[in-house]
């Protein structure tokens, strides 16, 4: 269905399949991914699947950093879409639509998105 993947911070590597259900993202213990950073708030970001529309939503929880969604941040909820990056405190996840058998199968996505977006170094 959906996964987030952390691409950068103390939880690099980390995968959360969303599935069709809200998840809370954020330093609390009791969360389903936490992130251990001092700029997240407990409850920072919620992701909610709906299923008129067949999208994934974030939405930030009134914290005290914001979310940042491919350098925006935003207000109120925003739709995501393949490859998006989300910016909480100094951690960076990614949006992908894909569902993963295991970590190493969510990082070898990550690794190939990567390349993609690497441009061309021309001479």
């Amino acid at each position: 269905m959906a996964s987030i993947i952390v691409i950068s911070g103390e939880h690099k590597g980390e995968y959360l399949p969303l599935g069709r259900r809200t998840n809370v993202i954020g330093r609390a213990e009791a969360l389903p991914m936490q992130i251990l950073d001092d700029m997240v708030s407990r409850k920072h970001l919620r992701i909610r699947y709906d299923e008129n529309t067949n999208e994934h939503y974030a939405e930030d929880m009134n914290s005290k950093h914001g979310v940042i969604i491919n350098d925006r941040k935003i207000t109120g909820q925003a739709s995501l879409r393949e490859g998006d990056q989300i910016r909480i405190g100094q951690t960076t996840l990614m949006f992908t639509e894909k569902d993963f058998d295991d970590r190493e199968s969510a990082l070898e996505h990550y690794k190939k998105v990567g390349e993609r977006q690497r441009p061309t170094m021309i001479e």
